[in-house]
């Protein structure tokens, strides 16, 4: 496999990662309409403080977030609308065409 392909699926693949927890996804959607603070993040989520600020550091370290400081606070934000395309992709729909495959496969 070239190298360039190699980084590129890695890269991917990492984002991939920080999309697969569902903490994170909810992050990304309360981010949606703009950038928040983490004082606004912590109650909506209703999980600590330091638990929300390593889902961001996560969120950030792929590229998927960005921060801004505003005096002593920060302020996260999305770095592009493109990702909640492939948040979106994931249909009931596409949910249901899976998990009948997955039961196929079971039985």
């Amino acid at each position: 496999m070239h190298p360039k392909m190699k980084n590129k699926n890695s890269f991917k693949a990492k984002v991939f990662n920080a999309l697969s927890d569902p903490v994170r996804l909810e992050i990304l959607e309360f981010l949606h309409d703009g950038e928040k603070c983490v004082c606004e993040i912590v109650p909506h989520l209703q999980i600590a403080q330091p638990l929300v600020s390593r889902h961001l550091r996560i969120l950030k370290e792929c590229g998927l977030v960005k921060h801004r400081k505003d005096g002593n606070r920060r302020l996260y934000s999305v770095t592009s609308p493109v990702i909640f395309k492939i948040i979106d992709s994931v249909t009931i729909n596409l949910m249901d065409t899976l998990s009948k495959h997955i039961i196929e496969q079971i039985a």
